[in-house]
């Protein structure tokens, strides 16, 4: 099985030093990949849309307004959209790792700046070759820092891999460090990434696990929370935030997915759910500090 052979380079990966270990996984990722870092910067303009779209809905707009993005990546596409396309004022981009390499992003700067016909000035003092006004925070847990002024808080498919008490901790730091009418934006993948593929098991594969298992399972390369929509909405509740937006998918009846889902025996900790609220995914929610 594909998945079980994903697990098990994990597994080896996670036991080399984290710089050659992520180096490799990194270049893992990028195998086959015929068009490198023009892909993974097409690949990232349905969040774009998806954010014109909510500035559409809630008639705001980010032009001169100040990001902070929670998860960094390999490569600052989120924050170039931002400043490039959203005009925005200014980025403060958080990670817990740190990923960004000085030649990877004078590269992805030719080629976000030719496909989108932009001009990037490079901050000669910057010590990754980012422009004026993309400030990066590597090797930084938001929760512990003590974080700049912004006008919305964004974040991408990093939700569903921190811890729990991550989740919990970093909104609680949100709504005690930033005023009330903050927007929080966070796109959310709740699916079980061993799937990515091998399609011969469940985008919710992992459910039939419990927590002892699934620790045992996974790696810091594919780490999941498992946190299905309601408990999303649950931890957001608890802290008073405002839902202001929300959409998300859900398999369909008669789909692939919903079928081996039917087959798995899920774990109890996930009988209380229905089909809908398990399998729903492509999450995109707005929410506003009151």
């Amino acid at each position: 099985m594909k998945h079980k052979t994903k697990t098990f380079l994990f597994k080896s990966l996670s036991l080399l030093p984290d710089k050659l270990g992520y180096g490799i996984y990194h270049k893992l990722q990028n195998f086959g990949n015929r068009n490198g870092l023009l892909s993974k910067i097409k690949s990232s303009e349905v969040t774009y849309d998806c954010l014109v779209k909510i500035c559409d809905e809630l008639k705001i707009s980010f032009e001169n307004k100040s990001i902070l993005e929670i998860g960094s990546g390999w490569l600052p596409i989120m924050p170039y959209f931002f400043k490039y396309k959203f005009n925005v004022k200014k980025v403060f981009t958080y990670d817990i790792n740190k990923h960004y390499q000085k030649k990877a992003i004078l590269e992805f700067n030719s080629v976000f700046s030719k496909e989108y016909n932009c001009k990037i000035d490079v901050d000669a003092n910057n010590a990754y070759n980012l422009p004026d006004g993309v400030d990066y925070y590597p090797s930084r847990n938001i929760i512990n820092e003590v974080v700049p002024q912004a006008d919305v808080i964004f974040s991408r498919y990093v939700l569903s891999h921190a811890t729990e008490n991550d989740v919990i901790g970093m909104h609680k730091k949100f709504i005690e460090s930033f005023p009330k009418g903050t927007l929080i934006i966070h796109f959310i993948s709740p699916s079980d990434l061993r799937q990515h593929g091998d399609k011969s098991i469940s985008l919710q594969d992992f459910l039939q696990y419990s927590k002892e298992e699934w620790n045992k399972i996974q790696t810091k390369f594919d780490s999941h929370n498992r946190l299905r929509l309601p408990q999303f909405l649950k931890i957001f509740e608890s802290f008073g935030l405002e839902l202001v937006y929300l959409t998300y998918e859900s398999s369909k009846p008669g789909s692939l997915n919903l079928e081996l889902l039917r087959k798995l025996k899920l774990h109890d900790d996930y009988k209380g759910f229905t089909e809908e609220e398990l399998t729903a995914g492509n999450i995109v929610v707005a929410l506003k500090i009151k």
